[in-house]
């Protein structure tokens, strides 16, 4: 534990579209992708929405993985995975929402289980590894989610029981915004969004607007400010001492997940190199010069 200072690395961006369905998720969802990566061939869509994604084929050769029910955690999981294997920058996953609410998702495997509050022991370890794979993967990350208005039961200044409306609510379990770089809320069908999250710091307190691929552009160009992942790397395979590749794995707690096999895979191979050397110099030392011949004990 050492305090240093404070550090701006390249990091993967996981972006947030909540809103009614109709309000334009999917479409926005695409053009942000395609604003990320200028490619059409490195977005993939994994589509939970009854294969909808067809309705925007025009919009360029994207891939799709159509995940149907049961909407089981580790089934989204498989098709992240899937993704990332076939050499994808954006994954859209459209939506989470069935996730948690769907067919198979969460909310229906703690109710089979009896719905007692025990049973979530057993259901949120599951959900949880659904985040950590949106966390952790080495892909840009789009999640769409349904919401839904949110009502409360107050009283008024006579003492009577009103319906207050609060707002939109998304559907998924509550804090998944928080593991989120941005997160765009659909005000209304005309696809009109405001940030309600956002560390970037590009759309917090700026009037609502349309999403369009100049939206992605933003974002990619800011997560490509500061220190670069693949620059740390190269640093560790020129790096020529364990005691350096120890520096260097130090020096970035923050990405120890991502970096730990490529300094171990680095590590891997000085030691083998040293063995080599060592083995080069018994057979040299063990030479003997009469006849030109190796005697190796």
């Amino acid at each position: 534990m050492k305090l240093q200072k404070a550090e701006r690395h390249q990091v993967k961006l996981r972006i947030g579209l909540s809103g009614p369905s109709g309000f334009g998720k999917t479409y926005s969802a695409l053009l942000l992708a395609f604003g990320i990566t200028n490619d059409w061939n490195k977005i993939a869509l994994i589509d939970t929405e009854n294969k909808s994604a067809s309705l925007y084929s025009h919009l360029g050769d994207f891939n799709v993985l159509s995940l149907d029910e049961p909407f089981a955690p580790e089934r989204y999981l498989k098709a992240i995975q899937i993704c990332e294997e076939s050499g994808m920058k954006v994954v859209i996953i459209d939506s989470i929402s069935h996730e948690w609410q769907g067919k198979g998702g969460c909310l229906e495997a703690h109710e089979q289980l009896g719905g007692r509050f025990q049973d979530w022991a057993k259901v949120t370890p599951r959900h949880q590894s659904f985040i950590d794979a949106i966390i952790l993967s080495k892909c840009h990350i789009v999640a769409t989610s349904r919401s839904k208005v949110d009502y409360s039961l107050d009283k008024d200044g006579n003492g009577k029981t009103k319906v207050m409306k609060l707002g939109t609510k998304s559907i998924t379990r509550e804090g998944f915004e928080y593991e989120l770089t941005v997160n765009f809320e659909f005000l209304n069908d005309k696809h009109l969004v405001s940030a309600s999250k956002d560390r970037t710091e590009l759309f917090s307190g700026k009037p609502e607007f349309i999403i369009n691929s100049s939206t992605g552009k933003k974002l990619i160009e800011w997560c490509n400010q500061g220190i670069s992942v693949e620059r740390i790397k190269e640093e560790i395979n020129s790096c020529d001492t364990a005691e350096g590749l120890k520096l260097i794995y130090n020096k970035y707690p923050n990405l120890s997940t991502e970096l730990y096999p490529v300094v171990m895979a680095r590590k891997e191979m000085l030691d083998n190199v040293s063995a080599q050397v060592i083995y080069e110099n018994e057979i040299i030392q063990n030479l003997n010069p009469q006849n030109n011949e190796f005697s190796i004990k």
